[in-house]
């Protein structure tokens, strides 16, 4: 099986974070509920996680780190925390449904600042214009459909020159792409567990930079004889149990990518995704949605064919064992700002795992679904 499905979930792992998962099921219970071995074992392994984290992406204090389900968890909490109804926000044109269903459900005066794809000095430009007057702003830092990496500390030095607080939904940026909290001054970044930072399914962080509103009240294992969540963070927004087998397995990710030379897993997703585009490029009524400099796309490609549907072709290749992923990708306002809502696209993303072996074949068997047309 070739798995290129990766801006989805990342399916290959180091091989310590399965271990880490299943050692800490077995021998860890709930930090903060109890001072025997197995509760303090979690404990250790929650905070050493939570230290880890802030050092890598730069945030002074770990406990502003906040341990999340998923990235929609966290930008869930950070909209919650800054929107009110009415409230004018402004987003980009490549922003995802877990940013702007929960901004419709608050019934926030929402602002596209709509751009064209790869363009980043448009991008800076839409969001000069849009942001005097508004309350918040929400950025992706890139493209789950089609990779394009947005200015976002150009983005970000723009809010912070507005005071307009940011939020900044880094689901394909963190573990590939450098995310420096403290300079880029965001209030809020988000991000999946199990994507770019090659932890486990249902684990997620959220960087906090100011006041913040919980989105779920429960237990804490503090203040317990409170009615009201603590006034602190982390607990104020950890309500429940934590899911110390998915934060066990996540620190052993993010080591993996630790442990790499800064920007390797980068360059290497680049490198197969611009391997991958020169290989498929010619075969008639195929589009790529591509930069052909690089300066601007992750390890993301998508395509559309004149000749076949996108979910055929995601069909057929899933045939031949190649997982891809076909349709809107969760994403219409980006399809809408590409011009792909009718049909979308299908979308190629790589991993630190995949191989150039893994692309020749790919390329072939994609040529051959097209061809036997």
């Amino acid at each position: 099986m070739i798995y290129l499905d990766c801006a989805a979930t990342s399916l290959q792992k180091p091989r310590e974070v399965p271990y880490a998962v299943s050692h800490a099921m077995t021998t860890m219970a709930s930090p903060g509920r109890g001072c025997h071995k197995p509760a303090m074992m979690a404990a250790d392994c929650v905070l050493n996680c939570r230290i880890m984290l802030a050092s890598y992406f730069n945030v002074s204090e770990p406990e502003n780190v906040i341990f999340t389900l998923n990235a929609t968890h966290g930008l869930n909490i950070a909209i919650n925390s800054l929107v009110s109804e009415n409230d004018k926000v402004v987003i980009s044109g490549y922003e995802h449904n877990s940013v702007t269903r929960p901004l419709k459900a608050l019934n926030a005066d929402v602002l596209i600042a709509r751009s064209r794809l790869f363009d980043q000095k448009a991008t800076v430009e839409a969001f000069r214009q849009a942001l005097p007057g508004a309350k918040c702003a929400v950025c992706t830092h890139v493209s789950n459909a089609f990779g394009f990496i947005l200015p976002i500390r150009e983005i970000a030095e723009l809010c912070r020159d507005l005071q307009v607080p940011l939020i900044i939904d880094a689901s394909q940026s963190a573990g590939t792409l450098p995310l420096d909290f403290s300079k880029l001054g965001a209030q809020f970044i988000a991000m999946p567990g199990h994507k770019g930072l090659l932890g486990p399914q249902g684990t997620g962080v959220l960087l906090c930079g100011g006041k913040s509103k919980p989105l779920i009240f429960g237990g804490t294992g503090s203040n317990s004889a409170e009615n009201l969540m603590p006034d602190f963070l982390p607990d104020r927004l950890e309500a429940g149990t934590h899911n110390v087998a998915g934060v066990a397995g996540l620190m052993q990710g993010v080591k993996f990518i630790m442990s790499k030379p800064e920007g390797a897993i980068f360059r290497h997703e680049k490198s197969l995704c611009r391997a991958f585009a020169e290989k498929i490029y010619t075969i008639p009524g195929l589009k790529l949605f591509f930069d052909e400099t690089m300066k601007s796309q992750s390890g993301v490609l998508s395509i559309m064919s004149e000749r076949l549907s996108s979910d055929v072709i995601a069909e057929r290749l899933g045939k031949a064992d190649i997982c891809v992923r076909a349709g809107l990708h969760c994403t219409p306002t980006a399809h809408e700002t590409v011009g792909t809502i009718e049909e979308g696209t299908v979308r190629f993303s790589f991993s630190p795992f995949n191989t150039f072996s893994e692309i020749d074949y790919t390329a072939s068997t994609l040529k051959n679904v097209l061809n036997k047309l």
